[in-house]
């Protein structure tokens, strides 16, 4: 993203702070009502002749790069593993873990081991219970899966 003075070009395409179109104006005097302002000019794209620019304050600007960003990194799936016999405690520092991951952009799988046929249940229910605490931050991929030796949920960020 090239800003301020490092833009070359002798006049830029201008957009005003509110999105309203100033015209071709020389890069100079677009510089100046930045300084005015009290923003950057920043080069949109410099496919074009003239490039166009915006007047943007520089916490827009840094929010805007850290949307970039996060759209260009695929979402992970973080696995979190868990027994049917797991203690309350243990049950919220796992939710919590999972939430953190989540609103950091990426999936949680939650994967519960099974021993015998009544862990069935008890997973299933651990499982409603997880999803039910992680409603305000991501919501299930999938429904539960019980199979064979093992029950999995995938949840996805908002």
């Amino acid at each position: 993203m090239i800003k301020n003075e490092k833009i070359k070009a002798s006049e830029v395409l201008l957009t005003g702070l509110d999105g309203e179109e100033l015209g071709i104006v020389p890069t100079v005097e677009a510089l100046a009502m930045a300084r005015k302002l009290k923003v950057d000019l920043v080069c949109t794209s410099l496919l074009s002749s003239p490039p166009p620019c915006q007047l943007i304050g520089a916490a827009a600007v840094r929010e805007s790069m850290q949307q970039a960003r996060k759209q260009e990194r695929p979402a992970k799936v973080k696995e979190i593993r868990l027994t049917p016999n797991i203690e309350d405690h243990d049950l919220d520092t796992k939710r919590q873990q999972a939430e953190r991951v989540l609103k950091g952009g990426d999936s949680v799988q939650f994967v519960i081991r099974l021993q015998g046929k009544s862990d069935g249940e008890r997973a299933k229910k651990l499982l409603e219970e997880l999803l039910t605490g992680l409603k305000p931050v991501g919501r299930k991929q999938t429904g539960i899966q019980l199979s064979g030796k093992q029950a999995a949920v995938q949840v996805d960020p908002l």
